[in-house]
């Protein structure tokens, strides 16, 4: 796995996504005290919205303890060894919501707004690069600090979807957050959510394209994956120009790719454009 150097502004642009986590962080309360009833189904199938809640306080706890050392007992979540990313993240995460009861499930705003903003307080001046643990992605995982940032704030703004569609309630994910999200975490998700089965023997490079920014190099070769912000010229097999929110939501899989290029958000070109549903299909997903 390889992630290249970007030449955007690395400093600024994390100091933007912490502005945008924070800003998101009191809708995501708010959000999390309106649910009229935790029971109900959500926006992931297997889910419910309370489900969905245990699940976002996980992962704010994890991202703090990054810091704070407050949660230890990952044996209780991690499975044992390295299996394929998408198996150990599925797993990771139907243990993870059984970290909160009933009693703790009722009080998740309060515990997601303590938790972010010790994050905030607690990585408040720190370099970008600064690597953070986390386990649950592997091992030997680690990512930078601007990266486990992107990734907080996308499992806020994705998930907080999850749990309004359940609940009936408006969420909105805007395009400046979802550049910011795009662009400080795919580089380094997407090598590591590679379907390695299904890219053994492939070789495309497809140029996305994100409207407003960023833009990504992303070169699969026979089972591994190097994504690049702002690459020099090259060649390459499909161009994808997409709308920053529409297509951080196919990539999550919170909106079929059909309906975004019916709508005009995703479109392709390039020498193959027939090609670009197969990044969607080789990028993995829990």
């Amino acid at each position: 796995m390889r992630v290249a150097e970007s030449r955007s502004n690395p400093f600024a642009e994390h100091e933007r996504t912490r502005a945008a986590l924070r800003a998101a962080l009191p809708r995501l309360t708010r959000l999390l005290r309106d649910v009229p009833d935790l029971g109900a189904p959500s926006g992931v199938p297997v889910w419910t919205v309370g489900d969905v809640g245990a699940h976002v306080g996980a992962v704010y706890l994890a991202y703090c303890s990054a810091f704070t050392h407050e949660f230890e007992e990952w044996d209780s979540v991690l499975p044992p060894g390295d299996g394929p990313f998408v198996e150990r993240i599925t797993r990771v995460n139907a243990e993870s919501i059984g970290l909160f009861d009933a009693d703790g499930r009722r009080n998740l705003a309060d515990f997601v707004a303590e938790r972010g903003e010790t994050f905030l307080r607690t990585t408040e001046g720190l370099a970008p690069d600064t690597p953070v643990a986390t386990p649950w992605y592997g091992e030997r995982v680690a990512l930078t600090l601007a990266a486990a940032t992107g990734l907080l704030l996308s499992e806020s703004l994705v998930h907080s979807l999850d749990i309004a569609r359940g609940a009936r309630l408006p969420w909105t994910i805007g395009a400046e957050e979802a550049r910011l999200v795009i662009g400080q975490m795919m580089p380094t998700m997407m090598p590591l959510a590679l379907d390695t089965e299904k890219a053994r023997g492939v070789g495309i490079a497809f140029d996305l394209a994100v409207r407003g920014g960023p833009r990504l190099a992303v070169v699969i070769g026979d089972g591994t994956a190097t994504v690049t912000r702002d690459a020099p010229p090259r060649s390459y097999d499909c161009r994808i120009s997409a709308a920053p929110a529409a297509f951080l939501l196919v990539a999550f899989r919170r909106t079929p790719l059909w309906k975004v290029i019916a709508r005009g958000g995703i479109r392709a070109g390039g020498r193959k454009p027939w090609l670009a549903p197969r990044l969607s299909r080789l990028v993995a997903g829990p």
